[in-house]
């Protein structure tokens, strides 16, 4: 069994913190950028790509500021992904921190879809 990479990105986004955690936190928001489609039935969450489905369930969450998930088919307990909004106190510049787990071999792909799934992100919130 390969052991997971932590790793962190973070990516400006121009846009108020409350607005970026409505399509971070919850099912309608999320399914405009990240999955095709996503369903809650409280803490558990289903997210939907074409004709694959994975749960996640939510591990934290605090308004309007970071979600924590953790997927449930990996069965490393320590590994989860975190969408995490930062403000700058001097510039009030916005962050979107995205902490992820990936296989040593895996860490680019997996930045490399993060990117894209944000740069998705940015052009609903028109901050493209």
């Amino acid at each position: 069994m390969s052991t997971k990479v932590k790793f962190e990105i973070e990516f400006p986004i121009n846009a108020s913190p409350q607005l970026l955690y409505n399509y971070i936190s919850t099912p309608s928001g999320l399914s405009e950028w990240f999955a095709d489609n996503v369903n809650s039935r409280g803490e558990l969450f289903s997210f939907i790509w074409d004709d694959s489905e994975e749960q996640a369930k939510l591990i934290s969450k605090k308004s309007p500021e970071r979600i924590k998930f953790k997927w449930l088919e990996n069965e490393d307990d320590s590994c989860y992904f975190e969408l995490r909004i930062q403000v700058d106190g001097i510039t009030k510049d916005v962050s979107l921190i995205i902490t992820d787990f990936a296989d040593d071999d895996e860490v680019e792909e997996t930045k490399m879809l993060w990117d894209n799934q944000i740069s998705d992100l940015k052009q609903v919130l028109g901050s493209a």
